[in-house]
């Protein structure tokens, strides 16, 4: 029976939506045949009573505080983590985390360090896809079409480059944290306090207006394309993790030609990121008709009615074997 350590919590502000991703991939993992243990980063291994206390598949409606989170962050101790035996006595470890410290490459590091296989993108893909300027450069080197963006600071001949309104983002981040769509210029120094809230590099990008699009990978296929449509003007954190809050429908009513084209995209994007096992590519289709890149997704959610999930089922893949998919990718198997 192979030993499966699953790697969630931690004490990023997308703690919530890991340990809800985490309670579907053990259950589906366990019913599959797989010895699971599950280590939360900033708990460490956890009891069986500490998995039904903090594996729930719900997530709350916001993010946790940066107080409690800061609590977290204090007891984690990631070097002394791969010494516990649920690490490296694991024949395959399965992180169903988020946030930058942990999709980045950081983590990825530490688990490469100490020689264990894990499910995901390495180093070198986890830092390209997190980094949002420089995966965003690297589109354009390809030819990939991106909303036209700046670093902060920027200057007066930039903001009237890109124009109003604008996208303002943490440059590393995830699940919309510390994003404003910001209208006026009254507004930006505000949105740029929130970004930098969650990392000191922040991005001013063109917002295009225009229909969202999402394709999940699985190893070296593109799965089927979804369509987002938020009750906001931009799928946030809130509408993603409250039920009712948005549409997800896979797959896409799009013509089969478009769809080809963005799971085409897609497949470009994961092998241009250099990504590895799966991934999740989203995209804008602009009132140009032109189908942007917006970000890859080296660790996306993992819940039933997350998007890959979805993605996955529109094309005969149910959760479970999806889970098992991932473990033998991983393994080489």
């Amino acid at each position: 029976m192979l030993r499966v350590t699953v790697l969630t919590g931690g004490s990023t502000p997308e703690r919530d939506v890991a340990l809800a991703g985490a309670a579907e991939v053990v259950h589906a993992l366990r019913r599959r045949g797989y010895q699971v243990s599950v280590v939360d980063l900033a708990a460490g291994p956890l009891s069986p009573e500490a998995e039904a206390d903090l594996l729930r598949p719900t997530v709350a409606r916001l993010p946790p505080t940066l107080t409690h989170l800061a609590a977290l962050r204090a007891r984690e101790d990631w070097l002394q983590l791969v010494r516990e035996p649920a690490i490296c006595h694991a024949d395959l470890l399965f992180p169903v985390l988020h946030g930058r410290e942990v999709e980045g490459g950081l983590l990825q590091a530490v688990l490469e360090a100490a020689g264990g296989r894990f499910v995901g993108s390495d180093l070198r893909g986890s830092l390209l896809a997190m980094d949002k300027d420089l995966s965003k450069q690297l589109f354009l080197s390809a030819d990939i079409p991106t909303a036209p963006w700046a670093r902060w600071p920027v200057s007066e001949a930039e903001l009237q480059r890109l124009g109003l309104p604008l996208v303002v983002k943490p440059a590393r981040a995830g699940s919309t944290i510390g994003l404003s769509v910001v209208r006026t210029p009254a507004d930006l120094p505000s949105a740029v306090e929130r970004a930098k809230s969650v990392d000191p590099e922040v991005l001013f990008e063109r917002f295009l207006p225009g229909r969202e699009l999402t394709v999940g990978v699985l190893g070296d296929h593109a799965l089927a394309v979804g369509e987002i449509i938020a009750q906001h003007e931009i799928f946030d954190y809130e509408c993603k993790y409250t039920p009712g809050m948005s549409q997800e429908i896979f797959p896409a009513a799009i013509s089969s030609n478009l769809t080809d084209d963005i799971r085409t995209l897609a497949l470009r994007v994961h092998r241009l990121l250099k990504l590895r096992h799966f991934s999740r590519i989203d995209f804008r289709l602009g009132e140009d008709g032109v189908c942007y890149c917006l970000e890859a997704n080296t660790l996306p959610g993992l819940t039933r009615t997350s998007l890959v999930p979805q993605s996955a089922a529109a094309m005969g893949i149910p959760f479970e074997e999806f889970c098992d998919r991932l473990c033998r990718l991983a393994l080489k198997v």
